[in-house]
């Protein structure tokens, strides 16, 4: 059994190998996870016995982490005074968008109060789905709830940036080999991922396996004891596996059976992603900051997704990563909370 398990990841990532290289030959943003996540959806959506490498997910984060670690500077430091904006309005973008994502989940998809409040809230798939099952929820459409947000979120975002910004190529720093670094480096970065993701997983940070490195990595770069990205190779592979576990999580789902919840889906993320556009227009008014990066900044979609997107499209990944590093402290904490004072009273009808 186990070996038919492994012969399904392989599967799932051969598939995720061949779309990534077929984004990165069709120019397609951030090819290496977007070409897996599009390939294996349409896999598990026909039926095919892809397995997602989750037991490889834990060690490629930390490497995430460390690229985006890599791309902090202290000139972001004097921009420090427009994150104080952003950061007072997300608490009412929470409001307003998991408000709006609420009524279409339990009005219109006659959801139950439990199952609609998580699959409602923008927070972690895994926290939203363990909170929610200790709930009573329906874990099956919570969990497809949350990964359908991530997936539609990051197709509109793209296409926001091509259509309405007029983005349509990727900033890049460039091919880094793996001869380019020194071995003091490679000891640097280990250092950054392993004591990085274990002060995160201590310090009880949401996304801990990025967030910990990342925070390791800035650090270093900041001092000078290093100066280069990680290999992009690396990067690439972190990329796959992360694009693989998203495409995969469809898997035994039968498209007519699920149809009503992927719709809902397609629903509850377009209504997130146009109040975001909303609130980054607040920020770009009274700022000046730009559309591009004040809008990845309040697009619902997972931290480890969003960055990398941010980071392929050339904008302030620190920033944006901070915003939703606040975002998912902000729904895990409050959750249970409004859970018990507000949902769990409302009238059933």
């Amino acid at each position: 059994m186990q070996w038919a398990e492994q012969k399904y990841v392989v599967l799932a990532l051969t598939i995720g190998l061949v779309f990534g290289g077929l984004g990165q030959l069709s120019g397609l943003p951030l090819p290496w996870m977007l070409g897996p996540m599009i390939g294996n959806t349409i896999a598990a959506l026909l039926g095919v016995p892809v397995r997602g490498p989750d037991k490889l997910r834990p060690l490629v984060m930390p490497v995430i982490g460390v690229m985006l670690g890599s791309s902090v500077t202290v000139a972001l430091f004097s921009q420090l005074g427009d994150w104080v904006l952003t950061l007072i309005l997300l608490p009412i973008f929470l409001v307003a968008a998991t408000g709006i994502s609420f009524l279409v989940y339990s009005r219109i998809g006659k959801y139950d109060a439990v199952t609609a409040f998580y699959s409602a809230m923008p927070g972690g798939l895994n926290e939203m789905l363990m909170m929610g099952a200790a709930a009573g929820g329906d874990e099956k459409r919570i969990a497809l709830a949350h990964a359908a947000r991530v997936l539609i979120v990051i197709f509109f975002v793209v296409l926001f940036y091509w259509l309405a910004l007029g983005v349509t190529s990727i900033g890049s720093a460039g091919w880094i080999g793996i001869s380019e670094l020194t071995y003091l480096d490679y000891a640097i970065f280990g250092f950054c991922m392993i004591v990085g993701a274990w002060l995160g997983q201590l310090l009880n940070f949401p996304a801990a396996p990025i967030f910990g490195p990342m925070l390791l990595s800035a650090a270093a770069h900041l001092i000078g004891w290093v100066s280069i990205a990680p290999p992009t190779v690396f990067i690439i592979v972190a990329q796959l596996v992360i694009g693989t576990v998203i495409g995969s999580r469809f898997v035994g789902v039968s498209p007519v059976a699920v149809a009503k919840d992927l719709a809902l889906a397609v629903v509850s993320a377009t209504s997130m992603l146009l109040i975001s556009i909303v609130f980054a227009e607040m920020i770009v008014w009274t700022t000046g900051m730009g559309m591009s990066q004040a809008f990845l900044a309040y697009s619902p979609g997972g931290l480890t997704e969003m960055t990398l997107l941010t980071l392929a499209m050339n904008q302030d990944v620190t920033y944006v990563s901070v915003m939703h590093l606040f975002r998912i402290t902000i729904v895990i904490a409050i959750a249970p909370i409004v859970f018990e004072r507000v949902v769990k009273r409302r009238p059933q009808r």
